[in-house]
C-alpha cells in the first residue's frame, strides 16, 4: 500500500494562556497569548530566554484550548477583541489590566457565544473553478440572448459539496446585473448558507434577503437589490383549485431576474432519496423529505423569469435524461477537485484542506457472517446481521453473538482464529481500529447502522464490560426522536466532543446527519447498512469530507494553515456493494467519457479502494471493479437496462426537435406504431400549453366545473400519449443488443454500433438505417450516455459468459444475456 494512505496525525494543541510578571512594571497585568506547537509552558518559557539567579518572575495563570466543539480554532487575537470591546486598558501588544475571570469570559464568548462581529466580516474570493462556472454560464446566457429564442435559458452546475455553489451564484447575479433572484430549493434546511453568504460578505452590501420566517416582501426596499428564498412547497403549493395559495401571489406577479433551483438532485431522485432516512422515525422521515419533483416543471412553472440556474451535488437522472446538452452544463467533481488540489502550482493552495477519500472495503470471516449471507449479490446482508430487537436502553442485537465478533475483528481481536478461518499468513490485518496508522487517524468516526433500535443495540453493546476498549470513546446515539429532530441533533455530538484534539468518539445514525451537515472532526464512516442507489451512498460517505484545518497556527500568520485531516476513510463490509457503487457512481459522475474503464479509473485515481480479501490488502484497478460489478449481475438485470425508460426522451425540447427535422419524422413514420407521430406530438405540446394556461388562470381565481374537468382530461391526454411514444421509443432499443449478439464485430460504444459494418443487419433487426439511428442521436431522442454504458456491460457480459463455457462470438449459440433478450422480443431471423 502506498504510504500516503495514512498521514501521521496532527500533533498540535491550540492553546490560549495567561500568565503575570512579579516585576512592579507588571503589577496588575495579563498577558493574554496563543500557542500550538508547544506546551503553554513551552512557550513562556520562551519569552524568557535569558537566565537569571532566584526564581522565575512568571506565573501561568490559564491553559484553555482554543479548539471549539465543531472543531475550528481560534486565537488570542479573538480574545484581545472582546476583552478592548469591554474596556479593560491595553497598555502595551498582549499585556492586559484585568483579572483571570475576565479572560476566562471572554473566551467563553468566542468559543461558545454570539460575539457579534460589527459589520461584514467577510471578504473571501472566487477559487477558479468557481470563476469558470460564472464565465461559462455567463457566455451561454448571452450567446442565447443574441438568437432571440422566446424560450427560457437554463443552465446546470453539477459541483460536489464544497463548491461553494451559494457563494458562486450570487456572484454570477453581480455580474448580470440582477437584482430580483428567486431561490426555490427542494431542501428548506439550506436556508442559512443563502442567508448568511448574502448578509455577511462585503460583496453584496445593500442586498436584501426575503424569507419565511425573516424579511416580508413587504418590508423589503424594491428600489434595492434582493434575493426570496423559500421551498417548492411554500411557492408552488396548490390551494383547492389546484393552484397558487393567496398569500404567495406577489411571487407569481414579478418578472424574475433568475430563479435558482437549488438541491435539484435532492427533487430529482426523491425516492431513492428515502433510503437515506427508511431507519428513523416518522417525525424525521416527514421533517428530511423534501419537496418532490412533482411539484416542478419548468414548462408549466406559473412563476416568470428571463433565466433558470440549477445547482446540484448529484444530478445524474437531468443529465441522463437529456434535460441538459453538454454546452448548458459546467461541472466540478471530486475528481476535479483532487486533480486541482495534486496539480496546483505556488503557495496558498486553496484545495489543500480538501481530504482524500479512501474506500476500505474487508471480507468478513464465514464464522461471523453465515446468519446474514443471503443479501444483494448472495454476500454479506448488513441490515440482517445489525437487526435489533426491543427499544432504546433494552435494545440488544437479534446476532448478538456474531455483532460481538465482528466488534472484535475491527479491533483485531482473535487473530488467530480469523488467521485460520480466512487462511492468513503471518502478516496482520489492517483493521480499523488495530492498525495503529489507522486508529490515530480515527479519533472521531460515523457508524451508518440500518434503524433506531440497531443504533441503541450498538451503543449497548459497546458500553459492556468485555468492550473495555471503547469505553475511551465517547457514544451518541444521533437517532430516534429523542435525539432532536433535523439540525438539532448535531448540537450533542459536538457538545460530547468538546475539544475534539484532545476526546474520542462514536456517532450511531440511521439518517440524521447525513445530508447538510459539517463535523470537522469525522474522519471516517462505517457504512453497516445496505444502501442501493450510488447517490444515497456518496451523500453519506462524502459526510467525512468536510476539511477539518487550524488557521493562523501560530497567531502571526494569518493566511497560513495547518490541515489537520488529509485523508478520511469509508469502511464498508459488503465488497461487492461497494465497488457496484463505486462503478455506478463513476459512471453517471462523467457523462462525455464514453469508456466506463476509463471513467471508473479517474475516478480510483483520487478516491482509491482498499480491498482486504481475506489474506492480503491491495488497491483495487478499475478493470477489476468493473469485472466484479459485471460478475455480481444477472443476463435479466442487464436486459432490463434495454427496457428502461430512462434511455429515450421525450421532454416537450426533444420532440419539438424532432418534429421540425422533417428526415427523422420520416423515418420513425416509416415503422410500425410510429405512424401518428407528428399527430401525437403536435397533441402533446398543445396539452402543455392548455395545461399551463389553465394552471395560471388557477393562480389568479378558481376554476368552474367544466375547466376542471378539462384540466384532468388534458393531463391524462398529456401523460398517455408521452407513454404511447416512449413505448415505442424502448421497443426499438431493445432490439440494439439483439443486432450486438448477431453482428460479427466488438461494440463497445455507442459509436462502434453506428460505424460498424454491417448496416443491412441493422435494419432489418430494427426497423432503421444506421443514418437514421445516428441522426436520431444527435436530436437527443435516445440518451447516448445510457446506452454507452448498457452496451459496455453487454460486451463484457457476453465475454464473460462466452469464454467461460468455451465459445467464440461466432458460434452464435444461445448463451446467457441472448437467451434474456430474445426470449423478451420474440425476435427471428
Amino acid at each position: 500500500m502506498a504510504k500516503d494512505f495514512f498521514y501521521k496525525r496532527y500533533e498540535g494543541n491550540p492553546k490560549i494562556y495567561a500568565y503575570s510578571d512579579s516585576h512592579p512594571q507588571y503589577q496588575g497585568l495579563l498577558k493574554v497569548g496563543f500557542t500550538s506547537k508547544n506546551t503553554v509552558k513551552q512557550r513562556v518559557e520562551a519569552q524568557y530566554p535569558i537566565i537569571t539567579p532566584g526564581e522565575e518572575t512568571y506565573t501561568i495563570h490559564l491553559d484553555r484550548s482554543a479548539i471549539r466543539k465543531d472543531g475550528t480554532s481560534f486565537i488570542d487575537k479573538d480574545v484581545h477583541k472582546i476583552l478592548r470591546a469591554k474596556g479593560f486598558p491595553n497598555p502595551a501588544g498582549e499585556w492586559f489590566r484585568c483579572k483571570v475571570t475576565d479572560v476566562n469570559a471572554a473566551i467563553d464568548l468566542v468559543a461558545f457565544g454570539d460575539i457579534g462581529v460589527e459589520g461584514r466580516p467577510n471578504n473571501f474570493g472566487l477559487r477558479p473553478e468557481q470563476k469558470e462556472a460564472i464565465e461559462k454560464t455567463k457566455n451561454y446566457i448571452n450567446g442565447f440572448i443574441k438568437e432571440k429564442s422566446n424560450k427560457v435559458p437554463h443552465f446546470l452546475w453539477n459541483a460536489k459539496m464544497r463548491f461553494g455553489k451559494t457563494f458562486a451564484a450570487y456572484k454570477l447575479a453581480l455580474e448580470m446585473k440582477w437584482t430580483k433572484v428567486l431561490v426555490l430549493t427542494f431542501k428548506p434546511a439550506v436556508q442559512s448558507a443563502w442567508e448568511e453568504d448574502l448578509l455577511t460578505h462585503i460583496d453584496f452590501e445593500g442586498w436584501q434577503f426575503i424569507n419565511r420566517n425573516g424579511m416580508s416582501f413587504g418590508e423589503a426596499d424594491k428600489s434595492k437589490p434582493f434575493v426570496c428564498f423559500g421551498s417548492f412547497q411554500d411557492f408552488l403549493g396548490k390551494n383547492n383549485a389546484g393552484g397558487i395559495k393567496p398569500k404567495n401571489e406577489w411571487v407569481h406577479t414579478i418578472k424574475w431576474d433568475c430563479v435558482i433551483l437549488d438541491e435539484y438532485h435532492y427533487g430529482a431522485w426523491r425516492e431513492r432519496a428515502k433510503e437515506l432516512f427508511e431507519g428513523e422515525e416518522n417525525k424525521e422521515i416527514k421533517l428530511q423529505e423534501g419537496e418532490g419533483i412533482s411539484f416542478f416543471k419548468e414548462e408549466n412553472m406559473p412563476i416568470s423569469t428571463n433565466f433558470y440556474l440549477y445547482l446540484s451535488g448529484t444530478p445524474f437522472r437531468a443529465i441522463s435524461t437529456g434535460e441538459f446538452i453538454e454546452e448548458q452544463i459546467f461541472n466540478w467533481t471530486y475528481s476535479d477537485e483532487q486533480n486541482a488540489k495534486n496539480n496546483w502550482v505556488g503557495d496558498k493552495n486553496p484545495y489543500s484542506s480538501l481530504p482524500r477519500m479512501i474506500l476500505m472495503t474487508y471480507k468478513v470471516p464465514d464464522y461471523i457472517l453465515e446468519v446474514a449471507n443471503e443479501g444483494e449479490f448472495d454476500e454479506f446482508d448488513l441490515n440482517t446481521f445489525f437487526s435489533a430487537k426491543y427499544e432504546d436502553d433494552a435494545s440488544e442485537f437479534i446476532y448478538k453473538d456474531e455483532v460481538q465478533k465482528w466488534l472484535d475483528l475491527i479491533r483485531g481481536q482473535n487473530l488467530e482464529e480469523i488467521k485460520t478461518t480466512l487462511k492468513l499468513k503471518d502478516k496482520k490485518p489492517p483493521y480499523p481500529f488495530s492498525d495503529s496508522r489507522l486508529l490515530s487517524l480515527l479519533s472521531h468516526t460515523f457508524w451508518y447502522l440500518p434503524n433506531v433500535s440497531s443504533c441503541f443495540a450498538m451503543r449497548n453493546l459497546l458500553q459492556e464490560r468485555q468492550n473495555t476498549f471503547f469505553h475511551s470513546y465517547k457514544i451518541i446515539v444521533a437517532a430516534g426522536n429523542k435525539a432532536g429532530l433535523g439540525l438539532k441533533a448535531l448540537w450533542p455530538v459536538r457538545d460530547a466532543m468538546d475539544n475534539p484534539l484532545e476526546s474520542k468518539s462514536i456517532t450511531l445514525s440511521c439518517g440524521k446527519l447525513t445530508t447538510g451537515v459539517s463535523v470537522k472532526p469525522w474522519s471516517g464512516i462505517f457504512m453497516l447498512r445496505n444502501i442501493s442507489s450510488p447517490e444515497t451512498y456518496f451523500q453519506s460517505a462524502f459526510r467525512v469530507q468536510t476539511p477539518w484545518e487550524i488557521e493562523n497556527p501560530d497567531s502571526k500568520s494569518p493566511n497560513e494553515k495547518d490541515v489537520l485531516k488529509h485523508n478520511c476513510y469509508v469502511f464498508d463490509f459488503a465488497p461487492n456493494r461497494a465497488l457496484t457503487q463505486i462503478s455506478d457512481y463513476s459512471c453517471n459522475l462523467n457523462y462525455q467519457e464514453n469508456d466506463p474503464e476509463k471513467k471508473v479509473g479517474e475516478f480510483i485515481k483520487f478516491l482509491p479502494v482498499l480491498s482486504y480479501d481475506g489474506s492480503s490488502m491491495i488497491e483495487v484497478d478499475a478493470t477489476s471493479i468493473l469485472d466484479m460489478t459485471i460478475s455480481g449481475t444477472t443476463a435479466t438485470l442487464l436486459a432490463r437496462r434495454w427496457e428502461s425508460a430512462l434511455l429515450v426522451n421525450v421532454d416537450n425540447s426533444t420532440l419539438e426537435r424532432l418534429m421540425g427535422n422533417d428526415e427523422a419524422m420520416k423515418a420513425l413514420q416509416a415503422i410500425e406504431g410510429f405512424r401518428s407521430l407528428n399527430e401525437d406530438i403536435t397533441s402533446i405540446i398543445n396539452s402543455s400549453e392548455s395545461i399551463k394556461n389553465l394552471k395560471t388562470k388557477a393562480n389568479e381565481e378558481e376554476l368552474n366545473k367544466k375547466e376542471k374537468k378539462q384540466l384532468t382530461e388534458q393531463e391524462k391526454e398529456f401523460i398517455n400519449l408521452r407513454k404511447k411514444i416512449q413505448k415505442q421509443l424502448i421497443k426499438f432499443a431493445t432490439r440494439i443488443p439483439i443486432f450486438m449478439y448477431l453482428t460479427d464485430y466488438r461494440e463497445r460504444s455507442l459509436k462502434d454500433v453506428i460505424t460498424q459494418l454491417e448496416p443491412g443487419l441493422f435494419k432489418k433487426v430494427t426497423g432503421l438505417s444506421l443514418k437514421d439511428f445516428d441522426l436520431l442521436i444527435s436530436l437527443n431522442v435516445f440518451n447516448s450516455s445510457l446506452m454507452n454504458d448498457a452496451i459496455y456491460n453487454f460486451k463484457r457480459y457476453e465475454d464473460s459468459s462466452l469464454s467461460y463455457i468455451g465459445l467464440t462470438k461466432n458460434t452464435h449459440d444461445e448463451v446467457g444475456l441472448f437467451d434474456t433478450v430474445i426470449s423478451r422480443e420474440e425476435f427471428e431471423i
